[in-house]
């Protein structure tokens, strides 16, 4: 951890050392007043992290990618987190400590009333 992250009070969610992070790792917070609702929701949730405001779900890097999240959801690159030491409070059912992240972005956005947002088409080479 660097002094800003330190100074902007971030902490790194920190996987088990018995699942491999082979595609990196972000997370995607929302407040805990939606955390048991969204992972009752969730499709095969992999790892999973809380303190008192907020619940953090362990995405593949990169998933952000022509995606926005929707308010109040936040995604945090690196799986560097806002909050006071989140712990890990579910782990994954399988060996990968991801959450899928498309069924997890529409859960988030049908429990904060938020319309999906995709990315504009890109026409083919063929010009369709």
């Amino acid at each position: 951890m660097d002094r800003c992250d330190r100074e902007a009070g971030l902490t790194r969610l920190v996987l088990p050392d018995s699942l491999p992070a082979a595609l990196g790792g972000d997370a995607v917070g929302v407040p805990a007043r939606f955390g048991f609702r969204l992972l009752g929701r969730t499709p095969r949730p992999g790892c999973v992290f809380a303190d008192s405001r907020w619940w953090w779900w362990i995405v593949p890097a990169g998933s952000d990618l022509d995606l926005l999240w929707p308010l109040p959801a936040h995604y945090a690159r690196g799986a560097w987190v806002p909050g006071d030491r989140p712990r890990l409070i579910r782990g994954p059912d399988g060996l990968s400590p991801y959450t899928p992240p498309l069924p997890l972005y529409l859960m988030a956005c049908q429990l904060t009333g938020a319309a999906p947002r995709w990315p504009a088409r890109i026409p083919s080479a063929r010009g369709t």
